[in-house]
C-alpha cells in the first residue's frame, strides 16, 4: 500500500467570495471572522476562486484579500484556487506569491488555471493554454533560482532578476482544480494536487472517476523525474462541495435554501447576459443539488452519514466545503462551521484507507 493510502482525509474551504446582497466591507470581514475561526479549528486550507466581472467573486484581485488572511490566522494555510495565469504579468504575480509566503510564515498553497472557457482570454481555449505553459514556466522558474531568462511567443524575459524567494523551497505546493477528464493524466502525471467540483459534474459519480483516475496516473507516473510538484511527497485529491450544517434536518434546510439561491443567480447570471442561459440552468435548482449531493445540507448526522459514504465512492484525501455562499449570515456560517469540525469531522478524518476500483 503506497504512503497517499495511508493518508487520513484533510478539510479545507472553498470560497468565490460571491456577492451577499450586502455591503462589500461587511462580507469581507464576515469571511475574515470565519478564517478566524476556521483556524482555530484546524482546517487545513482555505481556497480563494478568481473571477473577473461577475457576481459570483468580489475578489478580483485574490492577493489583496489573501494578504488580510495572512494577519488573521496563524496555522490555516491558504492560496487561490486559482489564479487565471494568462491574466497576469507571471513576474509580477511570482513576487505576489513570494510577499504572501513571506508574510505568513510559509502557509501559501499555489492554485493555477487557464481561465473558464468563454469567460477569459477572448474566449479562445488554445491561446489560454499557450499563455499558461509559458507564464508557468516563467514563474516557477522565477520563483526557484531568483532569475528569469525565457522567450516565448507571449512572454519575453531577458535576464531579470527579482530579489523576493518563498520561504517554501522551491515554491509552494501546487494545485490544479479542474472538471475535464482529459486533464487527469496531466495534473496528476505533475503530482499537483487536485480539486474537483461536484458543483459542475454532472454527477458524483464522475468525480469518483476523476479522483479515481488521478491515483492511478500519480502511481504510474511516481518515480518519474522533473515531476511540477515532485516536491510534494503526499498529494491531495479531492472534491469541492456546498455544505451546510445546523442543528436539525429543517432548519439547515430553511436557511440554506434561500442562500442557495442566491448563490445559484451569482453563479449563472454571467452565462445568462452572454445569451447563455440554459448553460447550468439545472444547477439553480436547490432540491435537484440536494438530490445530486452537490449540496450538503443537514443535521451534523446527516451531512456525516453522506460524506462518509461520498469518501467511500470515491477514495478522495481531501474535502474541500464551500460554507459561506449567498445570502448566508456570518451566524448562520460560524454555527455551520463550528458544527462541521465538532461533529463531522472527528468521524471521518480518521479514515486512513480509501477504496479504490
Amino acid at each position: 500500500m503506497t504512503e497517499h493510502e495511508r493518508a487520513p482525509v484533510r478539510f479545507g474551504l472553498f470560497d468565490w467570495l460571491d456577492e451577499s446582497g450586502r455591503g462589500q466591507g461587511e462580507t469581507y470581514e464576515e469571511r475574515l471572522r470565519m478564517l478566524e475561526l476556521a483556524d482555530r479549528l484546524g482546517f487545513y486550507a482555505y481556497h480563494l476562486a478568481e473571477h473577473h466581472a461577475t457576481e459570483l467573486s468580489t475578489v478580483p484581485s485574490p492577493n489583496v484579500f489573501l494578504s488580510a488572511v495572512a494577519q488573521r490566522t496563524e496555522r490555516l494555510r491558504f492560496g487561490s484556487l486559482s489564479y487565471i495565469l494568462p491574466l497576469y504579468d507571471p513576474v509580477r504575480l511570482l513576487e505576489e506569491i513570494c510577499m504572501l509566503d513571506q508574510l505568513s510564515g510559509g502557509r501559501v498553497e499555489l492554485g493555477l488555471s487557464r481561465g473558464s472557457f468563454g469567460e477569459h482570454i477572448e474566449g479562445d481555449p488554445e491561446k489560454a493554454r499557450a499563455m499558461f505553459n509559458e507564464g508557468l514556466q516563467v514563474m516557477l522558474g522565477g520563483i526557484s533560482t531568483g532569475e528569469i531568462d525565457f522567450q516565448g511567443s507571449h512572454y519575453s524575459f531577458a535576464k531579470v532578476i527579482t530579489r523576493l524567494r518563498p520561504v517554501q523551497r522551491p515554491y509552494p505546493p501546487l494545485w490544479y482544480p479542474t472538471s475535464n477528464v482529459g486533464s487527469v493524466p496531466w495534473v496528476a502525471g505533475q503530482g499537483l494536487n487536485a480539486v474537483f467540483s461536484v458543483h459542475l459534474a454532472p454527477n458524483f459519480e464522475r468525480v469518483a472517476e476523476m479522483v479515481q483516475r488521478y491515483w492511478s496516473e500519480l502511481d504510474a507516473h511516481a518515480d518519474h523525474p522533473g515531476r511540477l510538484n515532485a516536491h510534494v511527497p503526499d498529494p491531495k485529491v479531492g472534491f469541492m462541495v456546498h455544505i451546510h450544517v445546523a442543528e436539525t434536518d429543517a432548519l439547515a434546510l430553511e436557511q440554506a435554501k434561500p442562500a442557495y439561491e442566491l448563490f445559484a443567480h451569482n453563479f449563472s447570471y454571467r452565462y445568462v447576459r452572454r445569451g447563455q442561459p440554459e448553460r447550468y440552468a439545472d444547477r439553480r435548482n436547490f432540491e435537484h443539488e440536494i438530490g445530486r449531493t452537490s449540496i450538503l445540507v443537514g443535521s451534523p448526522e446527516t451531512v456525516r452519514n453522506t460524506l462518509q459514504e461520498m469518501l467511500r465512492q470515491s477514495g478522495a484525501n481531501y474535502v474541500v466545503g464551500c460554507f459561506s455562499f449567498g445570502s448566508l449570515t456570518s451566524a448562520q456560517t460560524l454555527n455551520s462551521l463550528q458544527l462541521f469540525a465538532s461533529e463531522v469531522i472527528p468521524a471521518l478524518s480518521g479514515l486512513l484507507e480509501h477504496a479504490r476500483n
